[in-house]
């Protein structure tokens, strides 16, 4: 029989964190889904549009990962909403609106996009090392195919926003 003592020790471990986390990030996962599509429609840029395009397949496929790893793990993940992912998004969204028909446009996506990333990047990169530490080897392995793809994602945006879009953005627009 469980005390409320030891029921609290549980619920404050390590896995239940990890648990929290991968729901968190399955939320975050589902929300860009739906997000990407608006974003690569409101991209100036070919080159743009076919790095979000491809991010948005490798999205998908983050979110099968996520339910793969609670299979393993023979466990419900809770739903829930990631509020970081929601405020992204929202601020994507207030950005495109904002500078809409600017030469800014790509680049103020693309740094919309890669805050995306460097939170991925960090809640991938803090999924792994948890999996790690408790043993969860496919989990791991899972988790930084993931986290690979993100990395690479900002590095693909960034190669973007170098090889033009922020120096379009640059330019002086008459109005």
């Amino acid at each position: 029989m469980k005390t409320k003592a030891n029921k609290k020790m549980v619920e404050n471990s390590l896995h239940q964190a990890f648990l929290n986390e991968l729901a968190d990030m399955a939320s975050a996962e589902q929300q860009l889904v739906k997000a990407l599509p608006k974003m690569i429609e409101a991209a100036e840029s070919n080159q743009l549009r076919t790095v979000l395009e491809g991010h948005l397949l490798e999205t998908v496929e983050h979110g099968t990962r996520i339910q793969k790893i609670a299979a393993s793990l023979d466990v419900a993940l809770e739903e829930n909403t990631c509020e970081a992912m929601k405020g992204l998004i929202a601020e994507a969204k207030e950005a495109s609106k904002e500078f809409k028909g600017s030469l800014a446009l790509d680049a103020v996506l693309i740094a919309c996009a890669q805050k995306v990333e460097h939170y991925e990047i960090a809640s991938y990169g803090t999924l792994a090392a948890w999996a790690r530490q408790m043993g969860h080897t496919d989990a791991v392995e899972l988790l930084e195919e993931s986290l690979s793809e993100e990395k690479a994602a900002n590095s693909a945006l960034t190669e973007v926003a170098q090889s033009g879009a922020n120096r379009l953005a640059e330019v002086v627009e008459a109005r």
